[in-house]
């Protein structure tokens, strides 16, 4: 096996490297990761990973553009056969919350990255063009539906920067609780983050203050009817005993 996969054409062994890179990086984290199962998981020699990767560093780097382009590719997918914007929006939604928070590798591997690159600049520089393509890639299709009336007006870029920080916070979520990952949460993930773009019938109370007063609670009662005037008898002296 090793033999023949390390005769295969370098356009097809370097991306094996980072997609094996990526299956091990997801499944024990960056640290407990060296090259020997790197190539082992690919099938090659030691030998062979170096002629492509000089470095685990650099498979972490092929490793995430792997996957960058890879979620690119698979969302304009999920959303060609769409015409309806509003319905496109929706579409990729679902793509979103099933691949970066319901996909376990995916979102373990995602996780891992976003540690990383607190501290590791290439990897924070790849990061953050990838979330720029996907910010423009979500301002394009909610540009679209509120052109077509789909969507109200309003500033398209802030709310796709909303609803990519709670996309961010769900894949944190489902590390210490799990059932937000479940398939049946899903349909309800997804609804949730289309509200964002969608207008807000009813406003939440500040805590701390009670509710707006209603017309039953500022109803008045009818004032009692005036109560009838007493009469006061004229003042009599007591009349004096006359002595005797």
């Amino acid at each position: 096996m090793k033999s023949t996969l390390s005769r295969l054409p370098a356009a097809q062994m370097a991306p094996r490297l980072a997609q094996s890179a990526f299956e091990l990086f997801a499944e024990r984290g960056f640290a407990r990761v060296n090259l020997d199962q790197v190539a082992a998981r690919a099938g090659v020699t030691k030998g062979s990973l170096y002629w492509h990767y000089r470095s685990k560093h650099e498979l972490l780097l092929a490793a995430c553009n792997r996957y960058y382009a890879q979620w690119q590719a698979a969302v304009h997918a999920a959303i060609a056969p769409l015409s309806d914007p509003l319905e496109r929006l929706r579409a990729a939604l679902a793509f979103s919350v099933h691949a970066c928070v319901m996909d376990h590798q995916n979102r373990m591997f995602t996780t891992g990255v976003f540690m990383l690159m607190q501290e590791d600049a290439p990897v924070r520089a790849g990061w953050a063009q990838f979330y720029v393509v996907v910010r423009e890639f979500y301002v394009g299709l909610v540009a679209a539906a509120q052109a077509a009336g789909r969507l109200p007006p309003g500033d398209a870029r802030r709310r796709v920067d909303l609803m990519l920080e709670a996309m961010e916070g769900l894949k944190l979520r489902a590390g210490f609780e799990p059932q937000v990952a479940q398939p049946a949460e899903r349909q309800a993930l997804v609804e949730s983050l289309l509200g964002i773009f969608l207008p807000q019938t009813v406003q939440p109370q500040p805590r701390g203050r009670s509710r707006a007063p209603t017309a039953a609670r500022t109803r008045r009662r009818p004032a009692p009817p005036p109560r009838p005037a007493m009469r006061r008898k004229p003042f009599q002296p007591t009349p004096q005993r006359s002595s005797p």
